[in-house]
């Protein structure tokens, strides 16, 4: 018998139309000083794989770009579809294929750019910029000291040029002012469905947490939020989350469970 919690259960019994929806950073890989030495804890990814193979939908729907993802995927994602900074970018197309944008977002990217090229060159040491092409990411987990400095100009910059400021763990991002989020993909992809869940850390997990409630209450979804806790995870996440783990490691044992489960 698998360990599986009993509100995972409607997966498993309508595994045929329903969906596992993961975060990555905080989640399925933990989070590192630089981020760009995050990898997923060893086995996730090929967890997340078997699943594609038994559920409806698998899906990672990140902060990071879609070539990031492939990159940790080593191009090779399987059945598993890929959702880049906050839904902004999707993979098209089972196994890999082109990477799509959402409408009005492109005529962004110069902006972004141009900001990117200021906050390179008025960034105090410590502070890492990390232009993510439609995205920009201003950390401070290496230098606490220079969070004010990265709040405020997000705040200045937000003002000035119309991108939306949205802060996250121990950083700051800027970002097109489209109305889409994680939970934009989340419903996409539960379309039609009858059970999903979504695992996620951080204050942008949020917004799929609410695409599930909408679901749930709108279309009678079965809908499992599952808070990956740690000291950083906002308290509103772990109080909103029907289901908690402890870390990226309680995540890979519950989808292990869930693959021993569904087999």
């Amino acid at each position: 018998m698998s360990a599986v919690p009993g509100a995972l259960w409607p997966l498993v019994a309508g595994r045929d139309q329903a969906a596992l929806l993961s975060d990555f950073d905080g989640t399925l890989s933990p989070i590192v000083d630089d981020p760009a030495r995050a990898v997923p804890l060893p086995g996730a990814l090929g967890l997340l794989r078997a699943l594609a193979e038994q559920l409806a939908v698998v899906g990672v729907v990140s902060g990071r770009p879609v070539s990031y993802l492939l990159s940790r995927f080593e191009g090779q994602p399987g059945r598993v579809r890929l959702a880049g900074l906050y839904g902004l970018e999707v993979l098209a197309g089972e196994g890999g294929g082109s990477v799509a944008t959402r409408p009005g977002v492109e005529p962004w990217a110069a902006v972004v750019d141009e900001v990117a090229s200021q906050a390179r060159d008025q960034a105090p040491s410590g502070a890492e910029v990390e232009h993510k092409g439609l995205i920009l990411t201003l950390h401070w987990r290496r230098a606490p000291e220079v969070a004010d400095w990265a709040t405020g100009f997000a705040a200045a910059q937000a003002e000035r040029t119309g991108l939306w400021a949205q802060g996250g763990r121990m950083s700051v991002e800027l970002r097109p002012p489209v109305e889409v989020d994680k939970g934009t993909a989340v419903t996409d992809w539960c379309a039609g469905l009858k059970a999903a869940c979504f695992l996620g850390d951080d204050q942008g997990d949020l917004a799929a947490f609410r695409a599930l409630d909408h679901l749930r209450e709108e279309q009678g979804l079965e809908a499992v939020k599952v808070a990956v806790a740690s000291s950083e995870s906002p308290p509103e996440l772990v109080e909103g989350a029907d289901l908690v783990v402890e870390g990226p490691r309680g995540v890979v044992e519950l989808l292990s469970g869930l693959v021993q489960a569904l087999g």
